[in-house]
Parts: C-alpha cells; structure tokens; sequence
C-alpha cells in the first residue's frame, strides 16, 4: 500500500534542482509555490479549471498556460441534449506572460483579455466569483466551500528529473450563476442544486502521460455535504495518492483507488472503483460521454468526461459509512501529448 505521507507544516515545493521537496499531500494548500526553481520552464503546464454541475447541464472555465500559449476557455453542455456552446481566447508563446495564482486558497485576482475573450477570477478567501465573456458566450457563477474548508493537494515527481505535479482539488462548494448565449439566458442555476470543483495544477511534465480523474458532490438527506477526489497515473505515487473523501468540508484521507477493468473502448458500461484498502467501493452507470479529441500534430488530447450515476459505500476515518445509490459524479481518462 502505498505510504500516503501527509505534509502538515508550509514547505517550499521545489528544491534548487525543480524537484519536489517533500512529495505527499495535505488537506489544505501549505506548499510555497516558487516557480522561479522551476528546471524547465518551457515544459510548465499551469491551469485553473473550475466545473459546475447539476447533473443536467454543466460549464466548463478554464484558464491554461501551457508555455505554447495561454488560453481562457469555457463551454456549456446540455448533458441531456447533447448541446454545446463554446468560446476561447488564446495568446501564444507566453511562458512568463500570464502567471495565474501562486496558491488555490489565498486571496488572488486574475484577469485574461487575449483573443477576443475576457475572462476574470477573484478569491476573496470566502467566495470564488468567475466570469468568461466573448462575442456571443458569457458564463458567470459564484461558489462558497462550506464546513473546515479542507481540500486534497498532492505533490508528485515524475521519473525524468526536473519533472514534478502540484495540484489542488477543491469541491463540495454549492454555485450560483447562469449562462447567457448571443443575449438569452439558457442556464441559471442555484446553490440547492449545482455544485462547483475546482481543478487547480502546477507542474512541468514529461511529453506524454495519461490520468483518471473522478470528482463528485452532493447533499446528504440529513443536509450533509458529502465528496470524494480520485485521481491517479500521474507521476510517481509511492508517497500519496490523490484519493479523499469530504464531508461538511472535512478531508477523510484514502487509499489508492482502481477500477476493476479498463474504460476503453466500453466507456458507457458500468465503471467500479474500488480502494485498496477497501474504504471506497462504488460503481458509476454511465448516461453521458463528453468525449473531445484533439489533434494538432505535436499537440495532441484524446479525453472521454464520462458522467453518471454512483451507487456505492465510502468509509470515513472514523469508521461510519457514507451509503450513496444513484448520486450524479463524474470520470474521465485523457492521454496527453504536450
């Protein structure tokens, strides 16, 4: 089983050679980003994505800079017609140009006006306010993290030195806004029914690599907010895993987590997720595959988002058992080469 070390004091990310300092995870973002250590500055990939859903419709916002460019990106989906509306901003070879946030949980404001699309964040340590706009697109949407506010941060290295990941997952944080398209609004939403997860990396990585990544929030019948983060294939995890668990905002750490059989190919069969130490066990029945493969040569994205519905048992620290059948949640296996 994998050692799972747990970093509870602030720490310097990088070493002076770009390697992670003191690989693990910690249930709130105490690492001190010094992106200047950095070995390669041209394999830096940085990104804030934040996903709201109801289980019905979704957006996507994302600002990314991947050292080719930056790029502010947002879209809407009707999981239940299949229609999409999206828009992008993109500037190319901005390596240092636009640095978003050195921390996902301390106050921060962040602005992007390239490309014809305009896309702010602000953080004021309680509320996250996020507004995309373009020619024809606007998406606004506020989101709040309830309870002790903990989170999941991991810090991996990667074989090839100078190569490391630095991300935090925030969700379990109700959103309100809505969506407007060419001056109709065709999404507003509420914090009883939509929830926001915020996908927050740093990192410099190899070309190629591959991840799966589950994420899921929902409300309790006794009013609880439950969650749970699963990531893994990203760099080496012999010392954490990204795997937790949520409830009213408290982090619940667990094991490393598989699937039973691979998704491809059979990506709107049943997928079960199982922890090695047994404390997560639950299967998704798939309704929906966002699938969106790219390919621009040197550059290329092959993703299936697949969306469902999650019936299963997740066991807390302190033993209980958190029941769930037919709770909305989300996974995804995307290949990489950039």
């Amino acid at each position: 089983m994998n050692k799972q070390i747990e970093i509870t004091e602030p720490v310097e990310l990088l070493n002076a050679e770009g390697e992670p300092l003191r690989p693990g995870y910690a249930k709130k973002n105490i690492f001190i980003y010094n992106r200047d250590a950095a070995a390669n500055k041209l394999r830096m990939k940085e990104w804030d994505f934040y996903q709201v859903s109801d289980g019905k419709k979704m957006i996507q916002v994302n600002f990314a800079n991947i050292a080719l460019g930056s790029a502010a990106t947002a879209t809407y989906i009707d999981m239940e017609t299949g229609k999409k509306l999206s828009g992008a901003g993109i500037c190319p070879f901005t390596v240092h140009r636009f640095v978003p946030p050195a921390n996902s949980v301390k106050p921060h404001h962040f602005e992007f006006n390239k490309g014809g699309a305009h896309l702010v964040i602000d953080y004021d340590g309680e509320k996250r306010r996020v507004r995309y706009r373009d020619k024809h697109l606007e998406i606004y949407f506020s989101a709040v993290q309830e309870g002790d506010g903990e989170s999941i941060t991991a810090v991996f290295p990667f074989k090839t030195k100078g190569r490391f990941f630095y991300t935090d997952k925030i969700n379990c944080m109700p959103a309100k806004g809505k969506v407007v398209y060419d001056g109709e609004t065709v999404w507003e939403f509420g914090r009883d029914t939509a929830f926001a997860v915020l996908d927050w990396g740093r990192g410099c990585w190899p070309y190629s690599n591959y991840w799966i990544w589950a994420n899921g929030s929902t409300r309790l019948e006794n009013g609880k907010l439950f969650g749970f983060e699963l990531t893994w294939g990203i760099g080496d995890e012999s010392n954490a895993t990204e795997t937790m668990l949520f409830l009213d905002g408290k982090a619940h750490k667990i094991g490393a987590v598989t699937l039973e059989r691979e998704p491809d190919g059979r990506w709107m069969e049943p997928w079960h997720f199982i922890s090695e130490d047994s404390r997560f066990d639950m299967t998704m029945k798939p309704f929906y595959d966002n699938a969106n493969p790219i390919n621009l040569g040197i550059l290329k994205f092959s993703c299936h988002q697949v969306h469902g519905l999650w019936s299963g048992r997740a066991v807390l620290d302190d033993g209980s058992v958190v029941e769930v059948k037919d709770m909305y949640a989300f996974a995804e296996k995307m290949y990489n080469r950039w």
